[in-house]
C-alpha cells in the first residue's frame, strides 16, 4: 500500500471514530423534554454537528481511498474501526470489553493485516 492509501485509510477511520464519539456525547447528553422539544434540543447540540461533519470528512476521504484500492479490499480495511470504536468506548464511556470482544479484535487485526499484504 502506498502512503497516500495508509494516510486516507488512517483519517477515515479516525473521522468514522470521531463521528460514533460525537453522537454518542449527543445521545447521552441530558434533556428533561420529550416529543419535538428533545429533537430541537439535539439539534442545538454540537456534538451533533461535530459528529455530521466528521461523516462527511469521513465519506469524501472513503471516496478518495476507494479510487486506489480495489472494493473488496477497501471494506475489509474499513473494518478495523470496530476495533478503534470498541477502545474508545471503554476509554472514554468505560464500556465492558468482554474477553470475546478482545478476541474478536485480534482476529480483525490479523485480517486487516493478511489483507494489506495481499
Amino acid at each position: 500500500m502506498s502512503s497516500l492509501v495508509i494516510f486516507l485509510w488512517v483519517s477515515n477511520i479516525c473521522f468514522d471514530t470521531l463521528g460514533q464519539v460525537a453522537f454518542k456525547y449527543a445521545a447521552i447528553s441530558p434533556t428533561n423534554r420529550d416529543g419535538l422539544y428533545y429533537w430541537l434540543d439535539l439539534a442545538k447540540n454540537h456534538w451533533i454537528w461535530v459528529g455530521i461533519a466528521s461523516y462527511i470528512a469521513e465519506f469524501l476521504l472513503w471516496l478518495a481511498f476507494l479510487t486506489l484500492v480495489p472494493l473488496s479490499q477497501g471494506v475489509l480495511l474499513a473494518s478495523f474501526n470496530i476495533i478503534t470504536i470498541m477502545l474508545v468506548g471503554r476509554i472514554l464511556f468505560k464500556e465492558l470489553l468482554t474477553l470475546y470482544r478482545i478476541i474478536g479484535m485480534l482476529l480483525i487485526t490479523a485480517g486487516v493485516i493478511f489483507v494489506g499484504m495481499s
